[in-house]
């Protein structure tokens, strides 16, 4: 049952008591909107940029867009928890895999996934990651040889702004 007004809702929950609640953010904020205008794209290596819309360095989470100029790769990783991913644009596959992302499609990864994301001449490719857990980058041999993680992107977004003058977003939560 629901009691509505203005400015408030209020669910009753018929007298039973629910589940815990699982916190995927520093903080237990309730809700929060960012403008994905007002945050710039951080380089990532040539060609291909991100721009964070969340990042909990506590907690591990992280959803940030991903933009690939024009054909490319992106480092053979591993997932060390799950990935969900919508197509804005272009389209996207994994070497590993025999299916090709395009827009509009959802992806989902679970932990432990390993592949190279490869982007095929054509549209910008343009994709929102949402990422439970740090990942991997690892050479041929399986071999760990980098781990990006929600404090990595934020270090490498906060060094940006700082670079280039611009303001932080509130997206630390």
């Amino acid at each position: 049952m629901c009691a509505q007004s203005d400015r408030l809702r209020i669910r009753d929950s018929g007298g039973t008591k629910g589940g815990p609640l699982r916190y995927i953010s520093d903080s237990a904020i309730s809700d929060a909107i960012i403008s994905a205008e007002s945050i710039p794209w951080v380089p990532q290596s040539p060609g291909v940029a991100f721009k964070p819309l969340r990042l909990s360095p506590k907690a591990g989470t992280w959803a940030n867009l991903l933009r690939v100029e024009s054909a490319g790769r992106v480092s053979r990783h591993r997932h060390l928890g799950a990935v969900q991913a919508w197509v804005l644009s272009g389209s996207w596959r994994y070497l590993e895999h025999d299916w090709v992302a395009r827009p509009g499609d959802y992806v989902f990864e679970g932990p432990g996934d390993v592949h190279t994301l490869v982007v095929e001449p054509g549209a910008v490719m343009e994709t929102l990651f949402v990422i439970d857990a740090s990942y991997e980058y690892l050479d041929d041999a399986g071999v760990v040889v980098g781990v990006e993680s929600a404090a990595s992107k934020l270090a490498a977004y906060q060094a940006y702004c700082t670079e280039n003058g611009l303001e932080v977003a509130p997206i630390v939560y």
